[in-house]
């Protein structure tokens, strides 16, 4: 069977591809497992020159890169080149991490250290709104701790993680692999009994789905899973100062993006100011193929995503909320939704319960923000969370009721390299970032020296 590639821009096939039966899992995982006895060995040292000639070929590729990224994930080029930016400062992040034993005790009667050793084969499944980055996010931690990898991407964007795939074996032959598919091979993979690791981003039914399979034998995961993000404008807020970096929270690739802003409470005495504000840029956006000078706002990735967003859409309207947004341009023929502002929408609406994960934002007013905590605070979902407002007793009361892995104040989505990173609740399990995350590539073993 084979994949085609599709650019969401313009509905056409830019390469078609073979889905990976499982004897080909196999192999890619014996050629991981081959290349990890030889890693392995390498000291934390030398595996950071390796990562640091790895971010030199990603540098070297960008312009390639960001190519493949705007013609099977559609954002614009500018965005696409920003994601390989990215890509390169993790990988210098996790090249540079220290790996030297911990010193628990040093007495007279023992010397206590904790060391980290790596696992084996990782397995990386990853999604298809930061092709690039998130295969970077998982691959290189593992690498830098001594393990191997191989990648799943998502069918829908395979190109650029390829092209990764390509660069790191010119360094390092058969250290990173990758397979192709769905079902069928991301189950092989994760099952195979060589592999000890599995990191995952994508959705919750799926993580889940991937942790139960491999509980049996015990191996490590980390997931990073669906979110719905509440953002609380609190009344001493500064609209003036705040609305733009409230706007491209959301709408960051076109609302792509697993910890975006994704549910809105404002004040109601800032509510109509707010709204006016993120209504005109979302007029402000330039929307059409990523790859055309000037365009700032994308497609949609794929059609299934199209179809479940325009269908919040048009709920919302059928129930009477104000649905706002610009006229498309004329000629487009991809999967494009306009910059989408929801004012005063039901709380029961799809769009307010459920991750939209698209460019759709609902804005909801409140007159009691302890009242409103209640909505705020999704059952299931705690990615992220967000406050905005100026200094006081109420916004430091909102920081310690927010339940979400991370919460920003006057800020949202943003993620860093030394920062850990994940979510609670349904929203994942373990962390991405920083020292933290890098420790969940290793296995810990503990060395105790009698002094007596």
């Amino acid at each position: 069977m084979q994949i085609d590639v599709i650019n969401p821009a313009t509905k056409r096939v830019v390469e078609t591809l073979n889905r990976s039966n499982v004897e080909e899992v196999n192999d890619a995982v014996a050629t991981a497992l081959q290349s990890f006895e030889t890693w392995r060995q390498k000291t934390s040292e030398e595996r950071g020159v390796v990562l640091h000639a790895i971010a030199d070929g990603i540098e070297a590729s960008a312009t390639e890169l960001a190519n493949l990224i705007v013609s099977e994930q559609g954002k614009p080029l500018p965005v696409a080149m920003m994601e390989v930016g990215g890509a390169v400062a993790w990988t210098r992040y996790n090249a540079d991490l220290s790996q030297k034993p911990e010193v628990l005790e040093d007495s007279e009667e023992r010397r206590v250290e904790v060391h980290r050793l790596p696992l084996g084969v990782v397995a990386s499944i990853t999604p298809w709104n930061w092709p690039l980055m998130i295969a970077i996010w998982h691959i290189m931690p593992a690498l830098k701790a001594g393990n191997s990898v191989v990648v799943k991407p998502s069918s829908n964007t395979p190109l650029s993680t390829i092209k990764l795939v390509d660069i790191v074996c010119e360094v390092e032959p058969g250290l990173l692999g990758f397979v192709l598919g769905g079902k069928v091979a991301g189950e092989a993979l994760v099952t195979h009994p060589d592999v000890k690791k599995l990191v995952f981003t994508g959705s919750t039914p799926t993580g889940t789905h991937l942790a139960s399979l491999i509980a049996k034998d015990l191996k490590k995961v980390t997931l990073e899973l669906g979110g719905n993000d509440a953002g609380i404008v609190l009344a001493n807020a500064d609209i003036d100062k705040l609305a733009s970096k409230i706007y491209m929270s959301a709408f960051i690739n076109m609302g792509q993006t697993c910890a975006a802003l994704k549910r809105l409470y404002v004040h109601r005495s800032k509510y109509d100011a707010l709204c006016n504000a993120l209504v005109d840029m979302a007029k402000a956006e330039v929307v059409g193929n990523g790859m055309e000078e000037g365009v700032t706002f994308g497609p949609v990735q794929n059609k299934n995503q199209y179809d479940l967003v325009t269908s919040m859409i048009r709920q919302a309207r059928d129930s009477g909320s104000e649905v706002i947004a610009p006229e498309l341009p004329e000629g487009l023929d991809g999967y494009f939704i306009a910059p989408t502002i929801i004012k005063n929408p039901p709380l029961e609406l799809s769009v307010v319960c459920d991750e939209q994960f698209g460019p759709v934002l609902p804005v909801i007013p409140y007159d009691d923000v302890k009242e409103v905590m209640k909505d705020a605070i999704h059952k299931e979902f705690a990615l992220g969370g967000s406050v905005w407002g100026e200094e006081s007793d109420e916004l430091d009361w909102v920081v310690e009721q927010l339940d979400s892995g991370t919460v920003w104040i006057n800020n949202h989505a943003e993620v860093l390299p030394h920062i850990p990173f994940g979510g609670n609740k349904l929203s994942g399990l373990g962390v991405e970032f920083g020292v933290e995350g890098f420790l969940e590539n290793t296995r810990r073993k503990v060395v105790s020296y009698s002094k007596k």
